[in-house]
């Protein structure tokens, strides 16, 4: 057999069968994005019913009835899309993205009652605060588990740096929703304090991590829309060095709508990176139909450092992804220590009648007059329950 100029049919079919390979890959990323879509407005919605519900328990159901009302309206339009989504796209590749899905779903599936709660002010803003919380944590964890997948430094470096603003925001939001029940009751207590510190200093380190992956011009439009301005940093030292003074709830609702401001602008940061995201995915997939055999040569990154040994190349490229990798897992890191601690605090609620707080503050105090972190302490409690010998609160 004579071969013609070009591609060997054996190299031909190879390269048929690499953009196959690299067109279902970016086909999958594609889908993983307009989840993270739908997991981003969800979780914003959700986000705002919290936020409502604390100042409307606080204030004992004087402020924000309608925003209350507004906000469940919007969150229940998007868990219908989630919904929607997931039905059109099921089943999704992985077990792990799926059981992340699952747990979100079962966690959503108490919202009507803790509706019920909030409406007929059976539960306490702290308690309703940690149940919204939980399930917007569970609702952000799936987004790290969709980056396991994904082999291209660049679009890796996105899905890292989305994950951090979208984890920072709802540090945002917590901040919010706590400053709220303090400056509606007009008291900040130490744990309310310290809770508010952790959440500032949360975020802060994760838009140190969003802004290391984000081009010059992102990194202007969050300095100039996205940081807490002098009014919020006026407030936030207030709540953490004295009690606010009885002003009929104006404070609060001053601090509600500075924070609100600050969240909008991140959501829109939000949306531009989601949208960017699915720009880079759909380039790569339209360059990808657009090469031939004897373009994917020039297309060679190696081709680009001709006096580059190949060596050096590839292992920069493998220490880019490394250090995604382990960004990406200290992030999951965070979300399973409090996965830990949520546990350890259901143990202390069922076998010693504890409320939430209490046994929040329980596992707090343990760590510190053991000089522990407070997941080491939940880890140990954990691994012994079995063992107790439980004795009931009278």
């Amino acid at each position: 057999m004579t071969l013609k100029a070009g591609s060997s049919p054996g190299a031909t079919a190879w390269f048929q069968r690499a953009r196959q390979m690299r067109r279902e890959h970016l086909s999958r990323l594609a889908q993983s994005g307009t989840l993270v879509n739908g997991i981003s407005r969800l979780v914003h919605m959700l986000q705002c019913e919290r936020g409502a519900s604390n100042v409307w328990l606080c204030s004992q159901g004087k402020l924000y009835a309608p925003e209350c009302k507004a906000s469940r309206a919007l969150v229940d339009e998007n868990i219908t899309l989630f919904h929607h989504f997931l039905n059109e796209h099921s089943p999704l590749p992985g077990s792990a993205v799926c059981e992340r899905i699952a747990r979100a779903l079962q966690c959503l599936e108490t919202l009507d009652a803790l509706r019920d709660g909030v409406t007929e002010q059976t539960i306490a803003a702290p308690q309703a605060m940690e149940h919204y919380s939980r399930m917007l944590r569970h609702l952000l964890s799936i987004v790290p588990q969709l980056n396991d997948s994904i082999d291209d430094p660049q679009i890796a470096g996105r899905f890292v740096a989305l994950y951090c603003l979208m984890q920072g925001k709802e540090l945002v939001g917590q901040e919010r929703a706590l400053g709220a029940i303090g400056f509606t009751l007009n008291f900040f207590d130490d744990e309310t304090r310290q809770r508010l510190v952790d959440r500032i200093d949360g975020q802060q380190a994760c838009f140190e991590v969003f802004l290391s992956h984000s081009h010059a011009d992102v990194q202007e439009t969050f300095t100039l829309y996205c940081l807490p301005d002098r009014e919020t940093e006026q407030l936030r030292r207030m709540a953490c060095t004295r009690q606010p003074a009885a002003d009929n709830g104006n404070t609060a609702l001053k601090w509600f709508a500075l924070q609100t401001a600050r969240l909008e602008h991140l959501r829109t940061l939000e949306e531009g990176e989601i949208a960017d995201l699915m720009v880079a995915v759909d380039e790569r997939m339209r360059s990808d139909d657009d090469c031939t055999p004897q373009a994917s040569e020039h297309d060679d990154p190696l081709a680009h450092f001709p006096d580059k040994p190949l060596l050096p190349l590839v292992r920069q490229q493998a220490r880019e992804i490394e250090q995604l990798s382990r960004q990406l897992a200290s992030l999951r890191d965070t979300l399973e220590e409090r996965k830990t601690i949520d546990k350890a605090k259901s143990i202390l609620m069922t076998y010693q009648n504890m409320s939430e707080e209490q046994a929040w503050t329980a596992l707090r105090k343990m760590a510190m007059d053991k000089n522990q972190r407070m997941v080491d302490i939940a880890r140990a409690l954990l691994t012994v329950k079995n063992l107790w010998q439980i004795i009931p609160k009278e």
